[in-house]
């Protein structure tokens, strides 16, 4: 039992991770360049650990109320910058976020400023985050295989074709922007109420960078791509003492590694090359069984 209670907060960190990076994946995979979800993790945050220890709210109440707050934001956003496009889309959303955690900064008397909100106490489990990320995932890959996934698919792989065949950009720009929201406010409510402190720093670009690298190295086509890309990046360097310490220099070579011999991914590359296989398997078959009947 020992043995695996030391495990437990690499298990948080990982459930964590994890729900951060399907944030990050909704909007990459609907075409839209943001990297919005730390702004959205702090506001969500922020929320439930305000409202615990200022205000005395159950620990459900607050994080249902960071789902809230996260996806009103996340909609709020969507509406000057769903006409964006590419580069302009991540300057403007690194552009939320900076507003966000200067926010979180100044408003002293709200937030605790750069001290951050300490002595929060601890109401979110690992039992939590499981249910949370188990939820989120089994909506991601609902979702994969839904008339929204394909619409994001279609948006992401030729945005005026898509448009020709009826999509509409905006509203499903908007839709990724909304639904990315609801989880990163959602996970930000979880690790506020996990962590017993929480300060703007945890939220910086660090952490933008790590939520991006989890997208790269996974992938963003498959719902399976922030498993795979989270387990790589933050379960390998803790399992491995000796490369802990080195988990900026191994994420960085890593990511490098990946984006030049696995554009696509581990995990989408993986599955890619299955259906391949399987489609040749089935030619193969469906030739021999023209020569026996021949």
């Amino acid at each position: 039992m020992n043995y695996f209670s030391q495990y437990l907060p690499l298990a948080d960190i990982f459930l964590l991770a994890l729900g951060f990076a399907f944030s990050q994946q909704v909007v990459l995979r609907a075409g839209v360049f943001s990297v919005a979800t730390a702004g959205f993790a702090s506001l969500g945050a922020y929320c439930s650990a305000i409202l615990v220890t200022t205000y005395g709210w159950p620990a459900p109440a607050a994080i249902a109320a960071s789902l809230l707050f996260g996806t009103a934001a996340g909609w709020c956003l969507s509406l000057p910058l769903a006409r964006l496009r590419g580069i302009y889309q991540a300057i403007a959303t690194l552009a939320f976020v900076q507003v966000v955690i200067a926010v979180m900064l100044f408003a002293t008397s709200i937030t605790g400023g750069g001290l951050g909100i300490n002595s929060i106490p601890k109401s979110v489990g690992t039992g939590t985050l499981l249910a949370a990320a188990i939820i989120t995932g089994y909506v991601m890959f609902a979702m994969q295989r839904s008339g929204i996934g394909r619409a994001f698919d279609a948006i992401q792989q030729e945005e005026t074709v898509a448009a020709v065949l009826g999509v509409s950009i905006r509203r499903y720009h908007a839709l990724a922007f909304t639904i990315s929201g609801a989880i990163a406010g959602l996970f930000g409510g979880l690790q506020s109420l996990n962590t017993y402190t929480l300060t703007p720093s945890s939220f910086s670009f660090t952490f933008v960078i790590m939520v991006l690298g989890y997208i790269v190295v996974g992938g963003r086509r498959s719902a399976w791509g922030p498993v795979v890309g989270v387990a790589f990046l933050t379960l390998l360097p803790e399992l491995s003492r000796g490369l802990a310490e080195y988990r900026p220099i191994v994420t960085g070579i890593v990511m490098i590694a990946v984006m030049i011999f696995l554009p696509l991914g581990l995990a989408d590359t993986f599955i890619l090359s299955l259906k391949r296989r399987k489609r040749q398997g089935n030619l193969v078959e469906g030739g021999t069984h023209v020569r026996s009947a021949s």
